[in-house]
């Protein structure tokens, strides 16, 4: 298989997580991980299969999350790979009583290895880069409390906050456009290509 047919692989994997997580197709969407894969976003961190559960259970309860993709790129080193797809998260949720839609602008920074012949997912880190809120109803008027606001990073902040109200317990430091969080991602994507373990 040429270079070329590992990109197209690599990039059918990366637009079909994104479908079928979002679709509700839970089956299909385990195709796309490794044995081993971990999921890590903001309101959850862990193996993939209790990353499909807990999404189950957001849905079956009214937890509307949808993601959009943009431009991919791919770094590849024989059976490892590093991905970064330009995307937006969308939760659309109760914020201080008003129904709102938070999107936040960010990509997808992805571990990928090829074993027994098929690309499959090891961990997908989001980098969350900027969000915002806006009320269903334009003219609705949401009073954030800044207090809350502030104790989450700017990159997701709003995200965070309506999480939060929704009873989800979000990791605070997640990497954004620049830091040493985003810095440290970045070494170890390298560290990976280089052959070393995830």
């Amino acid at each position: 298989m040429s270079a070329a047919d590992d990109r197209r692989e690599i990039r059918d994997l990366l637009e079909n997580w994104v479908v079928w997580r979002d679709a509700g197709h839970w089956e299909r969407f385990r195709t796309v991980w490794h044995p081993d894969g971990v999921m890590m976003a903001t309101w959850f961190q862990g193996p993939f299969d209790d990353f499909i559960r807990v999404s189950q259970e957001g849905w079956n309860k009214g937890v509307s999350i949808l993601h959009f993709l943009g431009g991919i790129s791919i770094d590849l080193a024989g059976t490892r790979a590093i991905s970064q797809t330009k995307m937006t998260i969308s939760q659309r949720g109760l914020i201080e009583g008003q129904m709102a839609d938070i999107v936040c602008t960010g990509r997808f920074y992805d571990f990928l290895e090829k074993r027994d012949g098929r690309w499959g997912l090891v961990l997908r880190q989001p980098i969350y880069e900027k969000d915002s809120v806006m009320p269903v109803d334009p003219a609705a008027r949401i009073v954030l409390d800044q207090i809350l606001l502030a104790r989450f990073p700017v990159g997701y902040r709003h995200l965070a906050y309506v999480q939060s109200q929704i009873g989800y317990t979000v990791k605070p430091d997640m990497p954004g456009l620049r830091g040493p969080e985003v810095d440290a991602l970045y070494a170890r994507g390298a560290r990976w290509l280089a052959g070393e373990a995830r």
